[in-house]
């Protein structure tokens, strides 16, 4: 797929592909309606229920909330790593990003756009930067471990969309 602005992630200065020690790109066409994928991603606390690379996801702010928000602040478990989280692109429906802080300074942003190709279908990109000597070292001794789960992440997210709508 041609790169133009509406498939374009949209990265903070810091965390450019060419300014990070790991940066990871997965996408999938997906045929389940965009929203159905949209509501399953931004359901974070149901993250463990489909993709098993996720933990413990809690929201420290929108604690009402069913759903991940501009802004909101959440922590989880990924790759055996404790993370701090906040949304920080927030497109309804169409784009999703969160910062992530762990660890011995590891610091990660990930990003996910949905591109809705008809009534049933859409395509999915997801990227992911990270800084920091966690990421330098998974790199080295796990060079495929992300990319790999985070395309089991999306295969999982088209099988629950594909299902319907979470319930809540």
């Amino acid at each position: 797929m041609e790169e133009t602005e509406r498939t374009a992630i949209h990265w903070p200065t810091e965390f450019e592909p060419n300014r990070c020690a790991v940066h990871v790109r997965n996408e999938l066409e997906i045929a389940a309606p965009a929203s159905h994928v949209w509501s399953w991603l931004v359901h974070a606390r149901l993250w463990p229920t489909y993709y098993n690379n996720s933990h413990n996801v809690n929201f420290i702010t929108d604690t009402e909330s069913a759903t991940l928000r501009e802004n909101t602040r959440f922590t989880w478990r990924t790759f055996g790593v404790n993370l701090v989280s906040q949304v920080r692109e927030y497109v309804e429906g169409e784009r999703i990003a969160w910062d992530a802080r762990g660890l011995l300074g590891l610091y990660v942003y990930h990003a996910w756009l949905i591109i809705p190709r008809g009534e049933h279908s859409c395509f999915v990109i997801t990227e992911e930067t990270q800084h920091g000597l966690p990421a330098r070292v998974s790199k080295l001794f796990f060079p495929h471990r992300m990319c790999t789960q985070h395309q089991h992440w999306l295969e999982q997210l088209q099988r629950m969309a594909k299902q319907g709508l979470p319930i809540q």
